[in-house]
C-alpha cells in the first residue's frame, strides 16, 4: 500500500529521529523522563479566564518556550456569560483530540505512512444538572466521550486502525481522561 511513498521519503512533519533520541536519553537516564507541565490561570470577569502555558520541567531541568501560549476559557451566552472562549470541558475535548492526532501523525511518520488528512471528531455528553446543583446524583463530568477519526493515508484500513490504537496506547491525555489521576487542590 506504500506505492506512492516508494520513490520519496514520507514527510508528515514529524522529526522521528528527535523523538527516538529523546526516548534513548530517557532509557539511559530514567530521571530525565520526569516532567512537570504547568498552566497559570487568571480570572477576568464572570466565568472568563485566561491560562498561560510557558515553562515546564523536563529532561532533568527547567525548560522555557520561545513564547507563552494563552488559552481563553468562558461559557456561552446561554449561561449568562460572554462567550469569549470555549468552556473548560470543550478545552479538555480539544486536548484529547490534539493529543491523539499528534500520536497518529507521529506513529505514521515512524511507520513510513504518508498522510493526506487526519481529523478527529470528538463529542462529550454530560448532564449539567450536576454542575448546576439541580441533581446531586448527576455526574459533573462527561458520561461518555466519542472520538471518530477521518484519516486519508497511503495505508490499508488495518494499518490506519493500528495507527489509532498505538496513539491511544501512548496518549497522555487519553490516559488522564480514562484513568483516575491523583489531584490535589490547595489554597496559597
Amino acid at each position: 500500500m506504500k506505492a506512492s511513498t516508494q520513490n520519496k521519503a514520507v514527510n508528515n512533519g514529524v522529526d522521528v529521529n528527535a523523538l527516538l533520541g529523546a526516548r534513548e536519553l530517557i532509557e539511559a537516564n530514567p530521571e530525565a523522563g520526569y516532567f512537570v507541565w504547568r498552566a497559570q490561570c487568571s480570572w477576568f470577569d464572570g466565568v472568563h479566564s485566561h491560562s498561560l502555558v510557558k515553562g515546564f520541567y523536563g529532561f532533568g531541568e527547567e525548560q522555557d518556550r520561545k513564547t507563552g501560549h494563552m488559552i481563553k476559557a468562558d461559557h456561552p451566552e446561554q449561561f449568562a456569560a460572554t462567550d469569549l472562549g470555549p468552556t473548560p470541558a470543550e478545552i479538555a475535548l480539544s486536548a484529547l483530540a490534539s493529543c491523539l492526532t499528534a500520536g497518529v501523525v507521529s506513529v505514521a511518520q515512524h511507520r513510513d505512512i504518508a498522510l493526506r488528512k487526519v481529523e478527529a471528531h470528538v463529542e462529550g455528553e454530560m448532564d449539567i444538572a450536576g454542575i448546576l446543583g439541580a441533581n446531586a446524583d448527576a455526574r459533573n463530568g462527561f458520561d461518555v466521550i466519542r472520538i471518530t477519526f477521518d484519516i486519508d493515508a497511503d495505508a490499508s484500513q488495518d494499518q490506519i486502525a493500528a495507527l489509532v490504537a498505538q496513539s491511544q496506547k501512548r496518549s497522555a491525555v487519553f490516559d488522564m481522561i480514562t484513568n483516575p489521576t491523583n489531584t490535589r487542590v490547595a489554597i496559597a
